[in-house]
């Protein structure tokens, strides 16, 4: 017959397999399901840390070495599985972005010296109407409220980089 030390002593140790298990499951969430550092990866940490210091202070240093090092393996173990296994590309997020920033420079519909008005408040970018067209405008470092006049003062790629019309008339 078991007596009621040994019970005790097998709860604990089944216990402690249970934390590190639901720690290891907790960290598989946060590597393929929710990006970032999350409450499921700071948990899965807690879970395997705390079964770990368990074992170290009801078991004794033995059992708490050959638990950690037992954890460590498993845990890179278990990783190395699940990201090699195709099984997984189902549960993982694969989003792709598919678009293509307009290129203001490849349009050819906004020059050097063009003059149009800020839509939104340029602090120090926004938007900006010049020749009809919306792009993305960036001052010169003065913040500009919208509807400000502004002029063309450099083409950049996807943006451009304006001048309140202010300065040139009291510059």
């Amino acid at each position: 017959m078991i007596s009621a030390l040994q019970k005790l002593f097998y709860m604990s140790i089944l216990a402690i397999i249970l934390l590190i298990a639901l720690g290891i499951i907790l960290f598989i969430i946060e590597f393929l399901i929710v990006p970032g550092v999350t409450i499921a990866g700071i948990g899965g940490f807690i879970l395997m840390a705390g079964a770990v210091f368990s074992a170290y202070h009801f078991h004794g240093s033995t059992v708490g070495n050959y638990t950690l090092l037992g954890t460590l393996l498993f845990f890179v173990t278990t990783i190395v599985y699940v990201l090699k296994s195709k099984t997984w590309t189902r549960a993982m997020l694969t989003g792709e972005v598919i678009g293509k920033v307009d290129n203001v420079q490849e349009q050819d519909l906004i020059h050097v010296g063009d003059r149009g008005k800020t839509i939104t408040r340029l602090n120090p970018a926004g938007k900006a109407m010049v020749n009809n067209v919306l792009v993305e405008a960036r001052s010169t470092g003065a913040y500009m409220s919208e509807n400000t006049e502004i002029e063309v003062i450099k083409v950049l790629n996807t943006s451009i980089v304006v001048k309140p019309i202010n300065n040139l008339k009291n510059g």
